[in-house]
């Protein structure tokens, strides 16, 4: 009996250092990330990091990761992909496909205009680590989870700024 109450609160213990985790909906992540021309891909790419690092307890620095993006996406998939189906996800996806073309919708940008636009779609690609990631953190135990069901006042923010620099660029591509 005293052997379960300390992997109890060993349990308990490790999950501390876990901060409470927020949770969007696929249609908020979509709207972060065109009004903020993919920046908010960086945030979420960065956020996921985050999570494995306090979850595994690892040394790795999310930040660094996230800049380095083309080295260590692959590995974010694959983890987020490895975590999901411990928690029972059946949804398979390609990690090195995902990458490949997330990042050739990112060197869209570099069309000449008004094509360049479709880069800011390359979000769809992040769509299914996505999913797999909010799934594994519902369905995980270890941790408390809520869902943000509306905007924070950072999210607001941002779609205020974003929406004046869409504002910019449209009236630019009709000006000229």
């Amino acid at each position: 009996m005293e052997n379960n109450n300390e992997s109890f609160e060993t349990s308990i213990d490790n999950n501390m250092d876990i901060e409470e985790k927020h949770i969007i909906s696929l249609n908020k992540f979509i709207i972060l990330s065109i009004i903020s021309f993919g920046l908010y891909e960086l945030w979420w790419i960065y956020k996921s990091w985050r999570f494995f690092q306090q979850k595994e307890k690892s040394d790795i620095m999310p930040a660094l990761r996230t800049i380095f993006s083309i080295f260590f996406l692959i590995p974010l998939f694959n983890r987020i992909y490895d975590f999901a189906k411990e928690k029972g996800y059946n949804v398979n996806y390609s990690s090195v496909l995902l990458f490949i073309c997330f990042f050739v919708g990112n060197w869209m940008s570099y069309l000449p205009t008004p094509f360049w636009i479709i880069a800011v779609f390359s979000f769809a690609f992040l769509i299914p680590p996505f999913k797999a990631l909010n799934f594994a953190k519902q369905n995980s135990t270890d941790f408390t989870v809520s869902e943000q069901t509306s905007f924070s006042s950072r999210q607001i923010s941002l779609i205020i700024i974003g929406l004046i620099l869409w504002v910019l660029v449209l009236l630019g591509l009709f000006m000229e």
